[in-house]
């Protein structure tokens, strides 16, 4: 079995790497701060990301808006993440990736490997890179928290860290209120 060489003009090690871990085969991969992880959500996070894109769904649909977990860039970091779920305008479609100020609302759903991760460095790098909405559904602590006005010294407005069944609003361009009651496992 031989592999096919890809192309590519990469003058700097970052460059070439988030190139590299795009074409490897069979998995979806994302760099955090450097570090490469396998992207593989558990069953239990897709249950919250499809509760809350049917939720949101008709708001996306009016705003002419994409839902997915595509590929969000950060230039200049060693930082290539795919979220769980993003949204973003519908010309940016085709492309290969976003950075996170062309998106409306990025949303992790935390995992016992992955948590403090989604808590702490994405929340700051998310950020720093203007996206403006962001949603953390913890499935450890039961929470959801969304943060919102971003700075590159952090956002600057929380709302939560509110349990699992209180109703969390989703500003504009959004304003819905989302149902968190059905995100946690099953008791």
């Amino acid at each position: 079995m031989s592999a096919q060489p890809h192309s590519y003009a990469a003058d700097d090690p970052e460059t070439a790497l988030k190139y590299a871990i795009q074409h490897i085969k069979g998995n979806r991969v994302q760099i955090v701060e450097g570090i490469i992880e396998p992207v593989s959500p558990t069953w239990g996070h897709e249950k919250a990301i499809t509760r809350i894109r049917r939720q949101i769904e008709p708001t996306t649909d009016k705003l002419g808006c994409v839902i997915g977990a595509g590929n969000v860039d950060l230039p200049g970091t060693a930082n290539w993440y795919v979220p769980d779920m993003a949204v973003v305008p519908e010309e940016l479609e085709d492309a290969e990736a976003v950075v996170p100020d062309q998106t409306l609302l990025i949303v992790e759903v935390t995992s016992d490997s992955n948590g403090d991760t989604d808590r702490v460095v994405k929340r700051r790098r998310y950020a720093e890179y203007g996206a403006p909405l962001y949603l953390i559904v913890d499935r450890q602590e039961h929470t959801c928290t969304l943060f919102s006005a971003p700075s590159r010294l952090g956002y600057s407005q929380t709302q939560g860290p509110l349990p699992f069944g209180t109703p969390i609003r989703l500003p504009a361009p959004f304003n819905l209120d989302l149902d968190t009651s059905k995100f946690a496992a099953r008791t």
